[in-house]
């Protein structure tokens, strides 16, 4: 959906300023010759109102006209700047919340053309701790956002039960690669978020609703709040007391035990912020440096809902950077 978006306006501006350029160079100065005719073979020449009806494009053609400097604009900020995306899951809970509209820094990571999405022009590389959107390996016409775990060469092990990660920089390098990064975790506590569970139709569904924690999680599950350090970058992380996850389900990588991935070059592992409710780079696989959209820098905007229904309220609080 996103490259057809991308691929519609690129076309729109095209023709659009095509248009523009032939009314501009060709028809308008045409117009104008053909004005001083009229006036050369009057006295008086013509009235005001007869003078801009002479002169007066096709309304298609003013219209194009018009139109293809806005394009222009949309097309320029769109594909090379900032992009708004809408955070539809709550994969990234607590950082990013369902129903925050987010701005997503284009040229962080390279200028790019809008529709291959090859790099023109070298701008920089994700950090591990960014925010990123990308476009997801197995089907990329769906936009992910996750957090950067991995970068090339990183040995990252994902311990299902504590729920802690260890990182491994330079495994990729022939070096040994024994040290591991500084990664911290706080003191688990009860979160205000709990996670409740239906169905629509055939798919479950999740809800989560913020419950002050001195109030029953009724139905649902009191979810666990804990900051993660992740080298210089501390965030926190959501986790599901009662929920496991099944490593028969995680990506295998070849040669290396389930849980465990060395990221190849020019690749990173992603992870979302709500562990035990992301399908992320432990059940997929790596993201390629093509696939990388730009990183998050801050809402803009922030509607009270829950997945795939209508807002109820607006979070004014919510609206700033992203922490």
């Amino acid at each position: 959906m996103a490259n057809t978006f991308a691929l519609i306006l690129v076309v729109l501006t095209l023709i659009t300023g095509i248009i523009w350029c032939i009314d501009r160079f060709k028809l308008a100065p045409a117009r104008k010759a053909k004005l001083a005719a009229i006036n050369a073979q009057t006295t008086a020449g013509l009235d005001t109102e007869s003078a801009k009806a002479a002169v007066k494009a096709p309304g298609w053609i003013e219209t194009s006209a018009s139109v293809f400097p806005v394009l222009a604009l949309v097309l320029i900020i769109r594909s090379f700047i900032y992009e708004p995306f809408q955070i539809p899951s709550g994969s990234m809970m607590p950082t990013l919340l369902i129903g925050d509209f987010i701005l997503v820094e284009k040229f962080a990571y390279g200028i790019k053309d809008p529709i291959t999405q090859t790099t023109l022009i070298p701008t920089g590389h994700p950090k591990r701790g960014d925010i990123a959107v990308f476009k997801y390996p197995p089907s990329p016409q769906l936009d992910y956002i996750k957090r950067v775990i991995g970068v090339p060469g990183d040995k990252v092990t994902y311990d299902p039960y504590s729920k802690e990660i260890t990182v491994h920089p330079g495994c990729n390098s022939g070096r040994s690669c024994d040290k591991a990064l500084a990664i911290t975790y706080s003191t688990t506590e009860p979160s205000t978020f709990v996670q409740t569970f239906g169905r629509v139709g055939s798919e479950t569904s999740n809800g989560f609703f913020q419950i002050p924690v001195d109030q029953s999680a009724g139905d649902g599950y009191r979810m666990n709040l804990r900051q993660e350090t992740l080298g210089s970058v501390s965030h926190n992380i959501l986790t599901v007391p009662q929920a496991q996850d099944m490593l028969a389900r995680y990506y295998r990588q070849p040669g290396q035990p389930a849980g465990t991935w060395v990221v190849p070059e020019g690749q990173y592992f992603m992870m979302g912020d709500n562990r035990d409710n992301s399908a992320d780079s432990r059940y997929w696989g790596f993201v390629p440096e093509k696939n990388l959209v730009g990183k998050a820098t801050a809402i803009w905007m922030s509607f009270e809902k829950q997945e795939g229904q209508w807002p109820t309220g607006v979070r004014l609080s919510r609206i700033g950077g992203i922490h």
